[in-house]
């Protein structure tokens, strides 16, 4: 038998705590007997009814984690790579590359111009990038060996590619077939690696500077090798793929590269595999790209090869000579002044370039327009005043450009490369003024290839080879760096100066063979002497046939024809 509670508060106490269990189920029971209909639903839904939320809060509890369980939906370029593996693992699986079906369509021209401004860009700026980090991880005297390496391996890859990808990207009719274009460049890739491996032999690199040298070339050879595949690519108007292809490999071995510096210090290892990455990029993206996106090409002749050897020589020689001429102060530094030279000759280089490359975006799209005005005889004076438009452009790029580097220009390079770059303030501006010249100089040789006289150049060009043996020669050997950046600019106005000289010649050339078409329309109505006089005396034998016992009435049409009063007209 229970205890009886000895008083009130007893018991009062002991029903406290069944008196608020009370209360708090009494709210629950009472939603549950209001919603009878709604419980109902939920338990359809949910055949357990223990999962039931009880609040607003426990159900948005539950949404956040059936979200969270919910798988998410791959990134776009997830995607893309995982597709690309798909197929690329398929193709090889099947053992054919080119019979592969096309997936991305032809004839994008804003993807065009996008993807191939991004594929320009970047590889454009692998160098200038490249040597802030070497400088800034491994120090001035090992950028200075390596911008020498990127400098000869740059030089180098003009005979790789040969001048062909022009030749290649306007063969719309397909005379030479791919596998032609292929066999050629697999054959001046050949080529660049043993003139590569000859010049460090003639040089005496060895150890350090050998491998830098070698891993740079390779990288420059795989660069001109995808060269081909790329222009198979805008060939047939996928212009926007091979411009992908090409940022693709530029990131690739900018990150590769800086990596590997970083994690071992070693200049010679991080080429080398700046190298194997270029490779890689090129066997799982760029030769399969290619092959993919395009039709399947004729089998190899060995006599188109040989032909597109002979075809395009002219424009390797041109190119080869002109970068020759470029870069002829660097390697005669080579030989006197320290590697660290190097570097500060090329930094200062990179703000010139940029008026090359600002110009080059200007007039480039012009130069159909440009085409068409020296087409049409009466437009030829607007095309004259179009030149003299786009040199004045380049002088106010130029002082605009050497406005920057005054300003913030000089101590931005100091910041990224870490270097004291105010010591070169005046040798900063020279070369800037060298830099527009270069400008001009591409400008017109754009502008004597529209007139069709771009064989001309390589005269020229021939010339200005000789005195860029000896003119920074003696600069360098008597000044040091600064007589590197003066001589640079004396050998661009050198051939500045026989280029304008070369289209003042071929102008009047042309105004000389036009001067007679416009005075012949005038004298084609009038007939020669010998005519007109064999025309009078037909006339008099007419005349003495009749009997007429006067003389011939000679008319003024007959006098003017013949130059000359007739004898018997008394006038």
């Amino acid at each position: 038998m229970d205890r009886m509670p000895r008083n009130n508060s007893e018991q009062e106490q002991r029903s406290q705590p069944t008196r608020a269990l009370h209360q708090r189920t009494a709210p629950e029971h009472e939603a549950t007997e209001r919603a009878p209909l709604h419980a109902t639903r939920r338990s359809a839904q949910d055949p357990n009814p223990q999962t039931q939320p009880d609040s607003a809060s426990d159900q948005r509890g539950n949404r956040a984690r059936r979200a969270a369980k919910k798988p998410r939906k791959p990134s776009f370029i997830t995607r893309a790579v995982n597709h690309w593996c798909n197929r690329l693992l398929g193709a090889v699986s099947e053992r054919s590359l080119s019979a592969q079906q096309e997936e991305y369509a032809a004839g994008r021209t804003t993807r065009d111009y996008v993807c191939n401004t991004l594929g320009i860009a970047t590889w454009g700026m692998v160098f200038p990038f490249l040597t802030i980090v070497v400088t800034q991880l491994v120090g001035v005297e090992q950028a200075g060996m390596f911008s020498l390496a990127f400098v000869t391996g740059t030089l180098l890859m003009i005979l790789a590619n040969y001048g062909v990808r022009t030749f290649q990207v306007s063969d719309l009719a397909e005379e030479h077939s791919f596998a032609d274009y292929q066999v050629n460049r697999w054959i001046t890739c050949a080529l660049m690696v043993v003139v590569g491996v000859a010049y460090c032999s003639i040089r005496g690199y060895t150890d350090h500077m050998l491998t830098i040298s070698l891993g740079v070339y390779l990288y420059k050879m795989i660069d001109g090798l995808a060269d081909v595949y790329e222009g198979r690519l805008q060939q047939v108007d996928k212009l926007y793929l091979a411009g992908i292809s090409q940022a693709f490999r530029s990131v690739a071995v900018f990150i590769v590269f800086s990596l590997v510096l970083l994690i071992t210090r070693n200049l010679g290892v991080a080429c080398i595999a700046m190298a194997v990455v270029a490779a890689a990029t090129f066997l799982f993206l760029t030769f399969p790209l290619a092959l993919f996106e395009t039709p399947k090409s004729r089998r190899v002749s060995m006599g188109n090869v040989g032909a597109l050897f002979k075809q395009c020589f002219p424009l390797f020689a041109a190119l080869f000579m002109y970068a020759l001429i470029d870069n002829m102060p660097k390697f005669v530094m080579e030989g006197v002044l320290s590697y660290d030279n190097q570097l500060y000759f090329n930094a200062l280089y990179f703000p010139a370039q940029a008026i090359l490359l600002t110009i080059g975006l200007i007039y480039k799209p012009m130069l159909v327009r440009m085409a068409e005005a020296w087409a049409d005889p009466g437009k030829r004076k607007r095309f004259d005043l179009t030149i003299v438009a786009a040199l004045a452009v380049i002088v106010a790029i130029t002082l605009v450009v050497a406005g920057v580097m005054a300003t913030i220009g000089i101590p931005l390079m100091s910041f990224m490369y870490g270097l004291d770059f105010e010591q070169f303030r005046g040798l900063c501006f020279i070369m800037l003024a060298a830099g527009g010249v270069t400008a001009a100089i591409d400008f017109l040789y754009q502008v004597i290839t529209v007139l069709r006289r771009q064989k001309a150049v390589t005269r020229l060009y021939l010339i200005t080879f000789g005195f860029s043996l000896f003119v920074p020669i003696l600069l360098v050997n008597f000044t040091g760096l600064p007589g590197a950046v003066i001589g640079y600019l004396i050998v661009m106005c050198i051939l500045f100066v026989l280029l304008v000289s070369e289209y003042i010649g071929i102008r009047m050339g042309f105004s000389k063979a036009e001067a007679p078409r416009e005075t012949a329309p005038q004298q084609a109505d009038r007939p020669r002497p010998s005519e007109a006089r064999a025309e009078r005396a037909r006339r008099e034998r007419v005349l003495e046939k009749r009997g007429a016992h006067a003389g011939p009435v000679v008319s003024e049409e007959a006098r003017d024809l013949a130059g000359r009063r007739h004898p018997n007209d008394n006038e």
